[in-house]
């Protein structure tokens, strides 16, 4: 599903980063792969008509390849917003059949009227005339049944790449940070967003979790780096929770004194002040 709406209604500005990057490389290689399938189908009907004996000239294949593509790039926009809004569960099963089925015969009566005129402007800037009937028995039958497969390509393709964005837009959570500390033969498996400091204690440190304290056997920079930056290093010998901070009192020393939410006051050196900016003010 499109989640938050970030595909449709956010737009580019909308997009987070990973979204604009995967947005960049669906676009490319749909750039790509329209520019190497008109080149193999111009190949192909040149190869025909030559073993057919069919005097056309090759810049005439050219266009009409060229023209074609032209067209239904300007359809894609069309097709992206009706997979976004006709979709399962959204829309029931038989009435997203029904509008694939209408809305292929709209696509490549767009895509057949667009590459017709393209190709009558470009002809008559250079002195000819574009037939589009008469040619190939059934065209328009002709016409829809090779749109048939491009026009399904589109569908499966912005349904691929909504799911992609809209996937990028929900990443999954991190799981909460934990910190395991041994308690004799329990072992406490402490939320780091419960933990509210933590100090050195010689070859321990001391943990304030709610009413109780832990001592756990580690050194102060190795929780530092297990609990992460949402920790913050206020003396040499102790650690606090950013979000538990109150309130700081600073002295004319440059050291201060930090408040917690549950009411304990601990002392920090100067040396450390510059990391609680923003903090408690």
């Amino acid at each position: 599903m499109m989640g938050k709406g970030a595909v449709t209604s956010g737009g580019w500005r909308g997009m987070n980063g990973t979204q604009r990057r995967l947005a960049l490389l669906f676009a490319g290689g749909f750039a790509l792969i329209l520019v190497l399938v008109g080149i193999a189908n111009a190949e192909s009907t040149l190869s025909e008509f030559a073993t057919q004996g069919i005097p056309e000239p090759p810049g005439h294949v050219w266009i009409w390849e060229a023209t074609s593509i032209a067209a239904w790039i300007t359809a894609f926009p069309a097709i992206w917003q009706a997979v976004a809004r006709i979709r399962p569960p959204r829309v029931p099963w038989g009435w997203v059949a029904a509008a694939l089925v209408l809305g292929s015969l709209i696509a490549s009566g767009w895509h057949i009227a667009l590459m017709v005129a393209f190709r009558k402007l470009i002809y008559a800037a250079e002195g000819e005339h574009y037939r589009f009937f008469g040619i190939i028995a059934d065209r328009l039958l002709y016409e829809y049944r090779k749109d048939v497969v491009a026009y399904a390509q589109f569908v499966g393709l912005a349904a691929v790449v909504q799911w992609a964005l809209a996937r990028a837009a929900n990443p999954p959570a991190e799981p909460p940070r934990t910190l395991a500390v041994s308690d004799g033969a329990v072992t406490h498996h402490v939320p780091a967003d419960e933990i509210a400091s933590v100090s050195a204690a010689g070859n321990y440190v001391e943990i304030a979790w709610g009413p109780r304290t832990l001592l756990h056997r580690a050194t102060l920079a190795a929780v530092a780096d297990e609990l992460g930056p949402a920790f913050v290093r206020i003396h040499r010998g102790r650690l606090v929770r950013r979000d538990a901070i109150r309130r700081i009192e600073t002295e004319k020393s440059g050291d201060f004194t930090v408040e917690l939410a549950d009411g304990a006051t601990l002392r920090g050196s100067r040396r450390y002040r510059a990391a609680l900016e923003g903090a408690g003010e």
